[in-house]
């Protein structure tokens, strides 16, 4: 059996702008639908359309887990996360698999 991968990411409005956290288990439908506001709600609402940093997960809980911790986190510590991964705040949603 395929082991299923789980994603936690932060969408973004820009550099340093309005941030999401999200977690799910088809990244690229995911981002997909924030970019192009396919779903009502903060994201539509405030323009968040940046893929700026994704994780990983074999376990869903611990995707859970840690998406709930991140969301807890101050704002510095999220911006901090982003910049030691993509310090450019480049789109990560041209670098999925196949797109959607």
């Amino acid at each position: 059996m395929r082991e299923r991968t789980y994603w936690v990411y932060i969408m973004a409005s820009g550099r340093n702008g309005t941030l999401y956290v999200g977690v799910t288990g088809d990244q690229a439908r995911r981002a997909h639908e924030h970019r192009t506001a396919a779903v009502e709600g903060f994201t539509s609402r405030y323009e968040v359309k940046l893929l700026v940093h994704c994780e990983a997960f074999g376990d869903v809980y611990l995707a859970l887990q840690r998406e709930k911790a991140i969301k807890k986190w101050p704002r510095r510590w999220k911006l901090d996360l982003i910049e030691a991964g993509n310090p450019g705040w480049r789109d990560l949603y041209d670098d999925l698999a196949g797109g959607v």
